[in-house]
């Protein structure tokens, strides 16, 4: 492991019936390993080999633990509620009860179907395959299945759909998934911006979360059908920033939809359908599905080519390949390999050295292990102004990208972490659904929890900052970090105490930025 995984787990560890055997991929706070079988449960029949995905439910700050619960209990009652051929299985959910080991004991373990690799995996070395139609009408079985039980997958992209040995696929990654109550489902505000439908980038958040309709994951299947047929997004833009405020200008009618040419005309209409500008205007899933399978020639049993490479030729691959391949296919089990890998295009694996290269300067000295972070963080908010740059300068600047930092004599609280954040202003942007979390954060505050904190807390301060106001308007972001954005706005600018962080943010800002975005 290239990274500290979240939830270290020794080779041969039991847990029931399996013994963990190697690692796939880890998050920022959940880990998931190979297992296979060592003993028979009564009266039940478990596969040799499986996916034991840890969360350590059991200990961590009161936040993490909140927001890991609420994680599972969603994908936990999806599972335990419906049992669809195109829906990756969960065979078991198990507690870790080991005193010995405080950083497993009382740990949540999903027991999950052990899937070959991913459709982002698949895609990143086969781009545009010619099993591509075929899979795309079993993903959009899949989500028939969901909606036809009432729910909503709220997160459909390449790395959640899991490829099998056999080639076929199941969706995966319910950690967003949601019940409709009507119309609607509420779902945590989280989102991936290329997957997501325009009306859902400015939704308000309640108390609930954000309101979904089934209609946002007949969006994301046109996005991925138009990825999977071309090779390409469907609006235009080098990253995923500019392909969101594309989608913006598209849905308020600004700017109109220019589909690949080399989208094959059977499926022209099909990926339109999905993308209108409101939800009301998209196609229904049932509907959706006909069109698919008839654009696919599969009918109701797709036969798909062989996608995958046979057992038989282990040999020619390495056991660190395998395990890069596998680790993507990780992310379909609800982990986030920010450490290691990622999806910038939302295709393949990008070593984390290069992740957001467009965007943000890789020769300058921004950690690579935080590079995921601080480019996802940033596109989560509307804002052209909350940039990567932007958040990585006032990284440098509060801490040098130090995550252990400490100091309690800032005010009454202190600050601390990579953010500097004081605890209790944490508490209020810690969690993505908007909602403060039940408990004040304790110190060590680590960088999964204060970089997207960050993000938010600027994205919410920018629209605040009056207009009129003379300088850099990201230097003035930051400066609003330090203090607050009533005291800018008092002030008429970056008030006098902070100018000298305000330089050294600006310093930054030239630093960090590509050729052509300074």
């Amino acid at each position: 492991m290239t990274e500290p995984y979240a939830v270290p787990v020794p080779k041969g560890y039991r847990v029931g019936v399996w013994e963990v055997r190697e690692p796939i991929a880890t998050g920022a706070f959940g880990s998931v390993y190979a297992a296979r079988r060592t003993g028979d449960v009564l009266g039940e029949e478990l596969p040799r080999t499986a996916a034991l995905k840890f969360l350590p439910t059991g200990t961590g700050t009161p936040r993490q633990l909140t927001h890991l619960r609420e994680l599972v209990q969603r994908e936990v009652e999806l599972h335990r509620r419906l049992k669809q051929p195109r829906l990756i299985r969960m065979y078991d959910t198990l507690t870790v009860d080991d005193p010995s080991r405080p950083g497993l004991d009382g740990a949540t373990v999903l027991v999950l179907e052990k899937a070959e690799r991913s459709l982002s995996a698949l895609l990143s070395v086969a781009p545009r395959p010619s099993a591509g139609p075929a899979l795309l009408a079993q993903i959009c079985e899949g989500l028939a299945q969901l909606h036809r039980a009432g729910w909503v997958h709220g997160d459909l992209k390449p790395a959640n759909v899991l490829l099998m040995r056999d080639g076929s696929a199941r969706l995966a990654d319910f950690n967003m998934a949601a019940e409709l109550e009507g119309t609607h489902a509420y779902t945590p505000a989280f989102s991936t911006p290329d997957y997501t439908p325009p009306e859902l980038l400015w939704s308000e958040i309640g108390e609930r979360g954000r309101r979904i309709r089934p209609s946002a994951d007949v969006w994301a299947f046109g996005v991925l059908a138009h990825l999977v047929l071309t090779d390409s997004f469907p609006l235009p833009g080098g990253t995923p920033t500019a392909r969101r405020d594309a989608a913006a200008a598209y849905a308020r009618g600004t700017d109109e939809l220019r589909l690949s040419p080399e989208l094959p005309e059977a499926w022209r209409e099909i990926v339109r359908d999905c993308l209108s500008r409101t939800h009301a205007d998209r196609v229904g899933t049932d509907a959706l599905l006909r069109r698919v399978e008839e654009a696919a020639g599969t009918g109701r049993s797709p036969r798909l080519p062989r996608v995958l490479p046979p057992r038989r030729r282990r040999a020619a691959v390495a056991l660190g390949s395998a395990l890069a391949t596998v680790a993507v296919a990780a992310l379909g089990y609800g982990i986030s390999n920010w450490a290691d890998s990622g999806t910038a295009d939302g295709k393949g694996s990008v070593a984390a050295a290069s992740y957001g290269a467009s965007e943000l300067r890789t020769d300058k000295g921004v950690p690579a292990r935080y590079r995921h972070l601080i480019v996802d963080s940033a596109h989560e908010c509307l804002q052209r102004e909350v940039s990567p740059v932007l958040i990585a300068a006032m990284l440098k600047v509060e801490s040098d990208f130090d995550p252990n930092l400490s100091d309690p004599s800032a005010g009454a609280e202190g600050e601390y972490g990579i953010a500097r954040w004081t605890p209790s202003l944490l508490r209020w942007w810690v969690r993505a659904d908007g909602v403060p979390a039940s408990a004040t954060p304790r110190p060590p505050l680590s960088p999964a929890e204060s970089i997207p904190a960050m993000g938010r807390y600027l994205c919410f301060m920018e629209p605040r900052l009056k207009t009129s106001l003379p300088g850099d308007r990201r230097v003035l972001i930051a400066a609003a970090y330090r203090t607050s954005y009533k005291k800018v706005n008092a002030a008429g600018g970056v008030p006098p105490k902070y100018r000298d962080y305000s330089a050294r943010v600006a310093h930054y800002l030239k630093e960090y930025a590509p050729a052509g975005r300074k």
